[in-house]
């Protein structure tokens, strides 16, 4: 582990002194990145500075205009790979993944449950010493996000979460590039939270707290955000200047909410519960009645799949339901993920807006 960490931390102070001598040059202004990424984990927001979670959706955006606007052929990640260890079934983040690597240029290769039993034919910290020695990157959706944090402690390369059962902060950013997209900006939005204190609203919670976004979060009693989560989340609000509100009524959380957000009920590995939640969650269907305590310009999100007791058919497919585009902005963010850790990079369009009127 030692001799890992070693490495890794060689990497990233060559990164840091490139970056450094690239702001000597005169690299830096207002429309540059702000810190390097490169050769760093990316597994919570937490652990990233609210400037540098404004980066990566500024790539995100410079990437959806530059490849699928533009027509440009653009491939800095040529010659590299990415291993996806996979514990979970997928489509959007291993679809949106493998894809956004090959219009990079890289290559990505995808190991199910059936080619890789994480931490059972070989021990995580194994497989993160070997698989270092093949990719440049390596991408986990797993069940618990120890296994993530072992593999990035032997990994000498960058470790992505890709979905564990604390965090998911990919979807995260891709919620945040598509409410700036409608919007026009993020600061001071008003989101709701209307289901399960799960992984998504975890790093919602460490997202908005990033970013001054104020968030109210409606659980059922017993379903609760984690309460380390929630600490550390108070502390970003604060120190952002936005707000945290946790409550038991679903209809005190949309009242004038900006953005209606929610999930599924029941998730991988709590199939046995369904029947129980299913009762539990009884009255946060997100419907008609319940966004009508919104604002006049309310959007839903749902980082899907999605199911009829989550949300009814006229608000899912409702003009201002934003999921479609949600689900594509995943494939650019975790692009604008895997090019930042690989590489430094200044996008070429003008950084978009995060606070409104600025």
């Amino acid at each position: 582990m030692l001799c890992a960490r070693l490495v890794r931390n060689v990497r990233l102070q060559s990164a840091l002194w490139t970056a450094t001598q690239s702001q000597r040059r005169g690299c830096s202004s207002e429309n540059s990145p702000s810190s390097t990424m490169v050769n760093r984990d990316f597994l919570t927001l937490k652990d990233f500075k609210p400037e540098e979670i404004e980066q990566l959706l500024w790539t995100a955006k410079d990437l959806k205009t530059r490849i699928r606007d533009n027509k440009e052929l653009f491939q800095p990640l040529k010659g590299k790979s990415i291993a996806m260890l996979f514990q979970k079934k997928s489509t959007r983040t291993r679809l949106s993944t493998e894809m956004g690597m090959t219009l990079l240029g890289g290559h990505a290769s995808f190991l199910s449950p059936d080619d890789i039993h994480l931490g059972v034919s070989e021990s995580i910290e194994d497989t993160g010493r070997v698989l270092s020695r093949f990719a440049d990157l390596l991408f986990g959706r797993v069940y618990g996000q120890s296994d993530l944090d072992v593999l990035a402690a032997e990994a000498t390369v960058p470790v992505i979460n890709g979905l564990s059962d604390q965090y998911h902060p990919l979807q995260i950013l891709a919620d945040f590039v598509t409410l700036q997209e409608y919007y026009g900006y993020l600061h001071g939005l008003k989101l709701a939270w209307v289901g399960d204190g799960n992984n998504i609203v975890h790093s919602l919670m460490m997202g908005c707290g990033k970013l001054g976004m104020e968030l109210r979060v409606a659980t059922p009693k017993g379903y609760e955000p984690d309460g380390q989560v929630i600490k550390d989340a108070t502390k970003l609000s604060a120190q952002s200047g936005s707000t945290l509100h946790l409550t038991h009524d679903p209809m005190e959380a949309v009242y004038r909410a900006d953005v209606i957000i929610t999930d599924t009920w029941v998730s991988m590995g709590q199939e046995e519960e369904k029947l129980i939640r299913l009762r539990d969650f009884a009255g946060y269907q997100v419907n008609r009645k319940m966004v009508k305590e919104a604002a006049s310009d309310w959007t839903f999100l749902h980082c899907l799949p999605r199911k009829q007791e989550e949300v009814t058919d006229d608000i899912f497919y409702d003009k201002k339901s934003l999921v479609w585009e949600e689900a594509e902005n995943r494939k650019w963010t975790v692009m604008a993920v895997m090019l930042h850790l690989l590489m430094e990079y200044k996008p070429t369009i003008l950084k978009p807006k995060l606070i409104r009127g600025s």
